[in-house]
């Protein structure tokens, strides 16, 4: 019996430290357990803190184009400004001296300025001193913070700046070096550098503007807003290139009707006219009316009397 107990003893010595550490973890389930459940609580705790120190202040501090925790110094004129737009509005207005009227290289920007404790810093999300998160939104190209992310921010390469809206819902034209909506993607019409140009009705440079910009019928790009403008004073034209905007059949069709209720006085019933189509370019000779021209060709009467 004595050998028996020897050997055993031997057996338990001769265990290797995993061997033991197994045994001593099925002796005591209720102390693992209990150590895992701590570990837990206290990463739970720990992650709740450092959020709460990255979420301090979020959309209390901004501007009026963007909620951010940060403002920029401007590489340019070495001043501090609320964001880009800030900039441009303060710099590059006719208030200014027009040899002072200046815009800013926003992929220049160096340092930022925490709203918290104010400390000046290189760019970056999170700031050095008190750790708080500047921008929900950060892009490190564009030096763009914003905490609103409802707005669905993502940076396209191609146009090389932030847009709004969501990644999934654009594509970009590289030809028209610009994004449209991804409902444009087979069936909007080219025009080399579309939207590198101010809109015809407001004169903002469309490329960087924060609001919505459409396609027209003939390529040329305009502000939703003001398009929508135009159509409540009935202008229906291109303000670029005088093509209609929308499909005007049934207008045509009330003019049919209006030039057969008017007849012309006998001495302009025979009187031709040249005209130019502005919505599909094609020249004619047509009978003059006082209300207008019809084209021969796409049948409308979008167009321009050139002689006679």
């Amino acid at each position: 019996m004595g050998d028996v107990y020897f050997n055993h003893f031997a057996q338990q010595l001769q265990m290797s430290d995993q061997e033991k550490g197994e045994m001593s973890r099925h002796s005591h389930p209720h102390s693992i357990n209990e150590e895992s459940e701590s570990s837990t609580l206290e990463r739970v705790a720990a992650e709740s803190l450092t959020n709460k120190v990255l979420d301090r202040g979020l959309m209390e501090y901004g501007c009026p184009h963007y909620r951010r925790r940060c403002c920029i110094r401007a590489p340019c004129c070495n001043e501090i400004f609320g964001c880009h737009h800030c900039h441009y509005e303060a710099k590059n207005n006719i208030n200014v001296d027009q040899k002072q009227r200046h815009d800013i290289p926003r992929h220049q920007v160096e340092q930022v300025i925490c709203l918290l404790c104010g400390t000046e810093q290189e760019v970056g999300q999170i700031c050095i001193h008190c750790g708080v998160c500047m921008g929900k939104y950060f892009c490190k190209v564009c030096k763009l913070y914003d905490d609103d992310t409802s707005k669905k921010q993502y940076h396209c390469d191609g146009c090389g700046i932030c847009r709004i809206g969501g990644r999934e819902n654009f594509f970009h034209c590289y030809k028209c070096g610009c994004c449209y909506s991804i409902l444009l993607k087979n069936g909007h019409p080219c025009v080399e550098g579309a939207m590198h140009h101010d809109c015809p009705i407001c004169f903002e440079f469309l490329f960087e503007s924060r609001n919505d910009v459409t396609v027209l019928p003939c390529g040329h790009t305009i502000h939703q807003k003001c398009l929508e403008e135009m159509r409540d004073h009935y202008q229906y034209a291109c303000p670029l290139c005088s093509k209609s905007v929308c499909d005007m059949s049934k207008v045509w069709e009330k003019f049919d009707m209006e030039i057969a209720a008017t007849p012309m006085p006998e001495p302009y019933q025979n009187r031709m006219v040249q005209i130019l189509c502005n919505d599909c370019g094609k020249k004619a000779e047509v009978q003059y009316h006082v209300v207008a021209q019809k084209c021969p060709n796409c049948k409308s009467y979008n167009t321009r009397q050139t002689r006679g």
